[in-house]
């Protein structure tokens, strides 16, 4: 039997704007604050079930952050990575999308308090995600961009191209050389990826566009603070990546700890200096989530929210937390599952098939993750992959790495797009993409 809710017939105190409109409903009613990766799997997992499900996001689409750094080096259309929530879930009866920015949680009395009112639940589940980190440096902040939203991947492009283009009218050569050289800090698969696609564009792009001065101009740098990169992945896969980078002409920076960033000095932890006026920060991730449930002892390490094996918050009956801004307890154990898609769309399976079980009064299983392996591009024809006891790299694990990823992007028509980009990038080795479309002042 499908789900189906009834007539839109909204509560008496709509019109007070005290409570956020949605139809009534028999069902009980599941809010699920964040449309990411763990947010959309248990949407689909419940699509068929007797429950009313309420999707809150700031944003009023899904974006697949994996590929943010291929809009931030023009190599893709940002509508090319983002899909509409109504569109999404415009098949399913029981599924309804609220763009709101969730700023309380009162568990008290079930309710979450939005900026554009509140809405009372009989489950919640919390699938926030992650901000960048910059561990209290307000400079670094203030001047660094991070790569974490489809917005932060516009304005490394709309930089990155007002810089070179600036490079080409100034004759000042340290400028010149401030405005060309670019920084990336943190060794992990977003930089690099990050890195790897912009050693491309200084290697194919900019000497067509840019013939004023030579390609070697534009220097890129790696800053990772441990003694390699990719240390998430095996010991090949980090060695493998290192030497494509260095190939690429990336300079690789370990064990340096990047403190400080003006705006035109990069420093570190040991006063060394580079000079760059582009900054790009993947070196650490927070969990965000509304006040409300965060108590001490129900934080764990990053900012992430404690929960039981079955992904319930500690001291909360009908509030579980899934994807990055979950941290698996057992017993004393917290589980530092990485924070990956994988990771929270098993997250968010499990809890549709758990939440099933709770509605019949049926005990649930614990949540299990299966790990499927990890993967990091290094520009086209370049990658590094663990899955299970293998370890692969270079062309066949970079057809493995776009597959997945083309599999995975939401949409037919998204799905379309980005295949059709990379198949003409990988004859031409062009990016089309390569507009300024700003009228904010870049620093």
């Amino acid at each position: 039997m499908r789900p189906q809710i009834t007539n839109k017939t909204y509560s008496p105190d709509c019109s007070t704007g005290a409570r956020i409109c949605l139809p009534d409903t028999q069902f009980p009613r599941l809010v699920i604050i964040g449309g990411g990766f763990a947010g959309l799997a248990l949407v689909e997992g419940l699509k068929n079930l007797n429950i009313q499900i309420v999707l809150i996001d700031r944003n009023n689409f899904h974006q697949f952050q994996p590929l943010l750094y291929q809009v931030a080096t023009s190599g893709l259309e940002p509508d090319s990575i983002v899909f509409p929530y109504r569109k999404q879930i415009s098949g399913y009866p029981n599924t309804i999308f609220r763009m709101a920015d969730v700023q309380d949680i009162k568990p008290s009395t079930n309710t979450v308090i939005t900026n554009k009112g509140s809405i009372s639940y009989d489950y919640l589940v919390l699938a926030t995600g992650t901000t960048n980190n910059f561990f209290g440096m307000t400079e670094l902040e203030e001047n660094s961009i991070g790569l974490k939203d489809i917005r932060d991947s516009i304005n490394i492009r709309h930089r990155m191209l007002h810089n070179l283009e600036q490079a080409a009218i100034t004759c000042d050569a340290a400028e010149q050389d401030a405005l060309t050289n670019f920084v990336i800090v943190g060794g992990g698969p977003a930089g690099v990826e990050m890195a790897g696609a912009l050693a491309e564009f200084c290697k194919f792009i900019l000497p067509k566009d840019y013939p004023e001065y030579p390609s070697s101009i534009m220097k890129i740098y790696l800053m990772e603070a441990s003694d390699k990169i990719l240390p998430a992945m095996s010991d090949k896969a980090s060695s493998e990546a290192l030497k494509y980078l260095r190939q690429m002409d990336v300079q690789v920076i370990l064990k340096e700890m990047v403190t400080g960033f003006d705006g035109l000095n990069v420093t570190t932890k040991d006063n060394k200096t580079i000079l760059a006026k582009n900054m790009i920060w993947t070196a650490g991730v927070k969990g965000q989530f509304p006040n409300g449930l965060a108590v001490q002892n129900n934080i764990a390490s990053g900012n992430r929210l404690k929960v039981d094996q079955y992904l319930k918050l500690e001291g909360h009956a009908n509030i579980f937390a899934a994807g990055d801004i979950a941290a698996v307890i057992n017993g004393a154990t917290s589980v530092a599952h990485p924070q990956v898609a994988q990771v929270a769309i098993q997250q968010g399976r499990y809890l549709a098939h758990s939440l099933q079980h709770i509605l019949k009064q049926q005990p649930s299983k614990p949540f299990i993750y299966k790990d499927k392996g990890t993967m990091a591009t290094v520009g086209k024809r370049r990658a590094v992959a663990d899955i299970g006891l293998f370890e692969f790299s270079g062309y066949f694990a970079w057809l493995l790495w776009s597959l997945v990823h083309l599999v995975s992007i939401s949409g037919f028509k998204n799905k379309l797009m980005v295949g059709l980009n990379w198949v003409l990038s990988y004859i031409s080795y062009d990016k089309s993409n390569r507009l300024i479309i700003t009228d904010s002042k870049i620093k």
